[in-house]
């Protein structure tokens, strides 16, 4: 079982090299080739690594947008999918986005599915910071009223499809926002039917 972060840093002995946050790097194919630190892999021109984004629904066909915090480095007070992240060194990427979605929204997923994966290069114009992704994707339900950390989310809103189009036009949103919506879109619609107009 790899050591991760969440593991190593209750061994007070280690200090702060516990707090390095490792990625998987991938190739094209998405096949591991190694680790990076978090922070080094987002650097200018970023380094391909493996990620996840989470599109959770509730009843009505509403998606579950999350607005990440102030204090995060990366892309701080925009709108973003339900959960995104990046699963540690030799976890799985359903079990990630399952671990991160209730860390920082305190819900678990139901009947969340795999939706594909995409890759994409999204530099950041704010902080300068370059997301090389090889992103899975992942569609489910939420049943449970979300209560969020607030070191990890800013706010939380549920929209329709209209009303995302209204937002995302005048609100920001994360620079890979669109691109992993659009490529769960499938996915998205054979979960929430056609009625929900995604």
């Amino acid at each position: 079982m790899p050591i991760t972060p969440a593991t190593s840093t209750q061994s007070p002995s280690k200090g702060a090299a516990a707090d390095a946050i490792l990625l998987e790097l991938v190739d094209e194919n998405g096949v591991t080739i190694g680790t990076a630190e978090k922070l080094a892999a987002h650097q200018p021109p970023g380094q391909l690594h493996r990620a996840f984004s989470v599109f959770l629904f509730d009843e009505q066909g509403r998606l579950l947008l999350q607005q990440r915090a102030l204090g995060k480095y990366h892309s701080p007070g925009v709108w973003s999918n339900t959960c995104c992240g990046h699963p540690y060194p030799g976890e799985a990427p359903f079990a990630a986005a399952a671990r991160r979605t209730y860390e920082e929204l305190g819900v678990s997923p139901s009947l969340m599915a795999e939706a594909g994966t995409v890759r994409y290069n999204h530099p950041d114009p704010d902080s300068g910071l370059v997301e090389q992704e090889y992103n899975h994707l992942f569609v489910g339900l939420v049943q449970a009223a979300p209560r969020p950390d607030p070191e990890e989310v800013g706010g939380t809103a549920f929209v329709t499809a209209a009303e995302l189009a209204e937002r995302h036009a005048k609100d920001p949103f994360s620079s890979w926002f669109m691109t992993v919506l659009d490529a769960a879109r499938p996915a998205v619609r054979e979960l929430t039917g056609p009625s929900a107009g995604w």
